[in-house]
């Protein structure tokens, strides 16, 4: 059943993909010979969260191999995501320090496939399979940028949100607000309208203050309507990186006010975002082309992710609450070794 859809200012159209039949069917197999999703509980979970509308919806205009390219990104990220904050590892940093010093090694090039009688976790096998088919034809500043903030994400997610859940500490909403573009991968998916739209933004353009504000506020965007959305699901995990929770516990708000705090501030962020596009736009005209994909892909993904949030069933706390653990529901082989 779909959502009601939270009072989300988006003013930008809706958009899909026509090549969304072919990437999910794409991204069925893919999670097959990876062995990123096995057990039959979770490839029923991944069906029904549909990874194939979401891509198609973000990334409305690319083109069918970069579509697939980006949804294989996409599951990757949401597998990983999974473990670290709904299963038990996310609580045992230590558990998956050497997990990410293997998924270290593929980003930094010192580690390119698996050998023959090897056996790696799933999420360490796919990665592989990623960075072989993202990386050759990147240029070397985009290269480094998506390096950093792959490994920001990792990082951030398997040290400071695992740190805080096993020492029971609460963040403020100002860390959390810096923390969130890193824990939700946002910025390794903005990324990607580079390799979408066949573009590359000098470092100016990024180091434009302008730009950052841009970025920063359409991945805000994202980051907090993802946390609507997914609160009454987090609060049955007992999940406290989440912006209403955090309004609730710091400022003493009820359910209902916290949420409409968080979607006005959301509104905020979309006004500097569209204030941010406008100045830039003025100030490079020489780049307009370029920028004008760029910013397009930003307000693709505000809105998209707004689309699929309504749609998918990923969120509802029932998918969680019918089992006895958290992790009873997550695919158990992503972080460790795939087995058949």
């Amino acid at each position: 059943m779909e959502k009601e859809l939270p009072d989300i200012y988006c003013p930008f159209p809706q958009r899909t993909n026509p090549h969304v039949i072919d990437v999910r069917e794409h991204l069925d197999a893919w999670t097959r010979n990876t062995g990123l999703v096995h057990k039959d509980s979770a490839r029923e979970r991944f069906e029904q969260a549909d990874f194939g509308a979401f891509v198609g919806m973000v990334y409305p205009t690319a083109d069918r191999e970069k579509l697939d390219l980006v949804a294989d990104w996409f599951v990757w990220l949401f597998l990983v995501d999974d473990q670290l904050d709904d299963g038990h590892l996310g609580r045992s940093p230590e558990r998956v320090r050497d997990v990410v010093a293997l998924m270290q090694a593929v980003i930094e090039g010192s580690r390119t496939g698996v050998l023959e009688s090897e056996e790696l976790p799933a999420a360490v096998v796919a990665l592989i399979d990623l960075w072989q088919r993202t990386i050759p034809t990147a240029a070397v500043h985009w290269r480094r940028r998506f390096a950093w903030h792959l490994m920001k994400y990792l990082t951030t997610a398997t040290t400071w949100e695992a740190g805080n859940r096993a020492a029971d500490v609460v963040p403020s909403e100002a860390l959390y607000i810096e923390k969130r573009r890193h824990t939700g991968a946002i910025l390794v998916c903005m990324d990607l309208i580079e390799i979408v739209a066949g573009i590359e933004a000098p470092s100016s353009i990024h180091n434009d203050p302008r730009f950052i504000t841009a970025l920063e506020a359409s991945c805000n965007h994202v980051c907090w309507a993802n946390d609507v959305y997914s609160y009454e699901k987090e609060q049955v995990l007992g999940e406290i990186h989440n912006l209403v929770h955090l309004v609730r516990h710091h400022r003493g708000y009820g359910k209902q006010q916290a949420l409409e705090h968080v979607c006005a501030e959301i509104a905020t962020e979309t006004e500097r975002f569209l204030k941010a596009e406008a100045e830039l736009l003025e100030a490079h005209p020489q780049l307009a082309p370029m920028l004008e994909l760029y910013l397009d892909g930003m307000r693709s993904w505000m809105r998209g992710n707004l689309d699929w949030s309504r749609q998918t069933p990923r969120y509802n706390p029932a998918d969680v609450s019918q089992y006895e653990k958290p992790e009873q529901y997550l695919e158990s082989t992503v972080l460790g070794v795939a087995r058949d």
